[in-house]
C-alpha cells in the first residue's frame, strides 16, 4: 500500500491512498483524515485502507483522480518526533575526519542518533530555503521508517514488528555549522534545518524481497542538476539495523505512533557506487586529487533522490527540490 498527504492549507494535509504506479489517488477522509490519524489507529484502519488501495489499482475506486506529485506534502507534514541515526559507519568516519574530529569510543557498540526538527517538513517538490550559501548546504540521501506506538524497553526482536511504513529521506546539513556546533558536545541545532521525504510512504508488504525484516536492499540514486552523485545500496555496509535503532531509542522512552527514524546517509565502503552527499564526494576528491572540486549546494541547484524496483519503476516517487538562499 502507498499513502501520501495532499496539500490543503492545513498543517497536516489530507490523507491519500495512492496507486502502485503513483498515477491515481483517492481521498479517504471517511477512514482517516490525516496520515497521523492513520498511524495512531493502524491495526484498525489498515484493512479498510488496503481495500481502497486494491480498488484503486483495479480502476474501481470511487472518487479516484489523477495524482499531481507537486501538490503533495511530506507523507507526514509534521511529526511528534524525528530521530536520525548514523549507521553507515564509513560515512561517519569520513565526515568526522574531514572536520578533524575523533570517532566516539563506543560507535561500534551503540548507534549514533540525534533528535531533529519535526514540527514542519519540506514537501518532496517544494523549494528548500537556506539563510545563505556560505553555510555549505549539503543533502543526505537516506531511508526512513515510521513506527506505531513503541513501549519503553522494547527489545530488538520486538522492535521489528513496530515498523509500519518506509520512506526516502533527504536530511539536509549545513556543513560549516557542524564544525562549530558539534564540538560543544550538545548535539545538532543550527546545522540541521528541516528535512524532506519522498512523495509516498510505503507499507512493508509492498516492498517484497527488498525488505528483509530489518533493512531495505535497493540502490538509492541521487543527483545534483542532473549529474549523478551515486547509487549506493541501502542494505550493504549497514552496521546497525532499524530494529537496533528503535531499541536504542526506546531504552529510556516510549515512541509515539508516527515517530520517524532515519538511518543516516547511505554509503558503501568500496565507493564504486558513488556518494550519498556532497561532503563524501569532496573528501574523496581531496584524498585522490589533493583538493575538492564538487561545490556545496547553492541557489538554483536541484537535488534529486529516487529508487526503483526491478522493472525500473519508482517505488516511493522522487524527492526533487530546488535550492533557494535568502
Amino acid at each position: 500500500m502507498k499513502l501520501a498527504s495532499l496539500r490543503t492549507g492545513d498543517r497536516d494535509g489530507a490523507l491519500l491512498v495512492v496507486s502502485k504506479d503513483l498515477t491515481k489517488a483517492c481521498l479517504v477522509s471517511e477512514i482517516a483524515t490525516t496520515m497521523q490519524k492513520a498511524i495512531e489507529n493502524w491495526d484498525v484502519l489498515k484493512s479498510p485502507l488496503e481495500k481502497v488501495y486494491s480498488q484503486l489499482n483495479a480502476g474501481q475506486a470511487t472518487g479516484a483522480f489523477d495524482l499531481d506529485i507537486a501538490k503533495l506534502e511530506s507523507p507526514f507534514p509534521r511529526s511528534y518526533q524525528f530521530l536520525d541515526g548514523s549507521v553507515y559507519l564509513h560515512h561517519m568516519e569520513k565526515a568526522r575526519k574531514a572536520r578533524g574530529a575523533e570517532m566516539p569510543p563506543n560507535y561500534k557498540t551503540e548507534p549514533l542518533m540525534y533528535q531533529g526538527l519535526s514540527d514542519r517538513f519540506c514537501g518532496p517538490t517544494e523549494a528548500m530555503v537556506f539563510p545563505d550559501a556560505t553555510l555549505e548546504p549539503d543533502y543526505e540521501a537516506e531511508v526512513a521508517i515510521v513506527v506505531d506506538d513503541v513501549p519503553m524497553g522494547v527489545t530488538k526482536a520486538q522492535a521489528a514488528g513496530h515498523i509500519k511504513l518506509v520512506m526516502l529521506l533527504n536530511d539536509y546539513t549545513l556543513r560549516s555549522l557542524t564544525k562549530t556546533e558539534l564540538p560543544k558536545g550538545f548535539g545538532f541545532m543550527q546545522a540541521k534545518p528541516t528535512s524532506s521525504f519522498s512523495p509516498v510512504a510505503v507499507t512493508l508488504d509492498e516492498l517484497g524481497a527488498i525488505w528483509d525484516g530489518q533493512k531495505l536492499h535497493l540502490e538509492l540514486v541521487s543527483e545534483i542538476n542532473g549529474k549523478r552523485m551515486g547509487q549506493p545500496n541501502t542494505g550493504k555496509d549497514m552496521f546497525f539495523t532499524y530494529p537496533d535503532l528503535i531499541a536504542h531509542a526506546c531504552r529510556t522512552r516510549a515512541l509515539s505512533a508516527g515517530t520517524i527514524i532515519g538511518a543516516g546517509s547511505v554509503t558503501n565502503q568500496d565507493e564504486q557506487s558513488g556518494f550519498g552527499c556532497v561532503a563524501e564526494a569532496r573528501i574523496h576528491e581531496q584524498m585522490t586529487h589533493g583538493n575538492p572540486s564538487t561545490p556545496f549546494l547553492k541557489n538554483g541547484d536541484e537535488v534529486y533522490i529516487d529508487s526503483f524496483d526491478a522493472q525500473g519503476k519508482t517505488i516511493f516517487g522522487a524527492i526533487r527540490q530546488k535550492i533557494k538562499t535568502l
